[in-house]
């Protein structure tokens, strides 16, 4: 059975072929991944959607000896509420959404049973640093000061977004002087805070109005600071931005922005430094990547323009700040 979530997914379909079209993206290919792709992202905690794999041994066995025991394979994400990223199904228990899918597929392909852990943030890092998380699959970016560490291995394109509500009169955001003078929500501590921050500098440099920068805890804050007009754009990741247009059919999205602003950076899976697994899910993901289940798994989401060709272990990350 389609739960009511998923038919208003189909119905508000229309709103994200329009914001990916601002982007250098050919109209006649969105409008017809979004017909491909519509009513197919399922909010049910049955999953029924969801690609499913089988084992290669000869990639499994590379998988280190102590987890091979043991027959599972321990899976830290986060469910704050950040769809499509990872959050809570219809049941407000079961953590779905793109991280868990793709994480799904590389135990698949291991051979091991998936223990997902939903958990803080922080926490997550933390239990990766104790042992108790083999994994984390939670849009975690490739940093240079990550990788002291922690090993990687990319599986997504990291992309910012810019949003707005849909009766702006903002139309493109690309560039640091499209910013200027505006009152801009971001989240505290992110890239994009980064990248906000670099922006507003070069305006400064050049003369032009700064950013009035605002900070919530909460994206519903967020989101009624938009409707309200308190604020005038909302920079963030571009999964939950693009989810959201979708949803609630209130914003559109005006642009795009690399992870590290002028540098790409990826989403990676992340795990303890030098504890050997790194090999296996670079493996796994490259398998799953030229089987055809990985694209599958991004057009649920919506998300095929963060494809990566292959995954790369330790690649390029964003620089170490000052």
């Amino acid at each position: 059975m389609i739960s009511r979530r998923t038919w208003i997914l189909s119905l508000a379909a229309s709103p994200l072929v329009l914001a990916a079209c601002g982007n250098g993206t050919d109209p006649a290919a969105v409008a017809a991944t979004a017909t491909a792709t519509e009513g197919a992202v399922d909010t049910s905690p049955e999953q029924s959607g969801r690609i499913a794999v089988e084992a290669v041994p000869e990639i499994a066995a590379t998988v280190p000896q102590e987890i091979r025991d043991r027959g599972t394979l321990v899976i830290g994400t986060t469910a704050d509420g950040n769809p499509p990223l990872g959050f809570r199904a219809d049941d407000d228990t079961t953590v779905i959404g793109i991280e868990p899918d793709i994480a799904l597929l590389v135990a698949g392909v291991l051979g091991l049973e998936p223990d997902l852990r939903a958990t803080s943030w922080e926490n997550l890092f933390v239990s990766m640093d104790s042992g108790q998380f083999d994994v984390g699959f939670s849009n975690i970016t490739v940093t240079e000061e990550r990788k002291e560490k922690y090993d990687f291995a990319s599986y997504r394109v990291d992309t910012l977004a810019w949003e707005v509500a849909k009766s702006s009169g903002t139309t493109s955001i690309q560039e640091p002087k499209d910013v200027a003078g505006l009152t801009v929500a971001v989240g505290s501590g992110t890239n994009q805070e980064k990248v906000l921050l670099d922006w507003d500098a070069q305006n400064t440099t050049a003369g032009l109005e700064p950013v009035t920068i605002q900070y919530y805890a909460k994206s519903t804050d967020v989101y009624l600071a938009l409707k309200s007009g308190r604020i005038e754009a909302y920079f963030g990741p571009n999964p939950t931005a693009a989810y959201h247009v979708l949803v609630a059919g209130e914003t559109k999205i005006v642009g795009t922005v690399p992870g590290g602003g002028t540098i790409q950076a990826d989403i990676a899976a992340t795990t303890k430094k030098g504890d050997g697994l790194v090999d296996a899910l670079a493996a796994a993901l490259n398998h799953v990547i030229e089987s055809g289940a990985y694209a599958k798994t991004l057009a649920r989401w919506n998300l095929a323009n963060e494809s990566v060709p292959t995954s790369e272990i330790n690649p390029p990350g964003l620089p170490k700040t000052d």
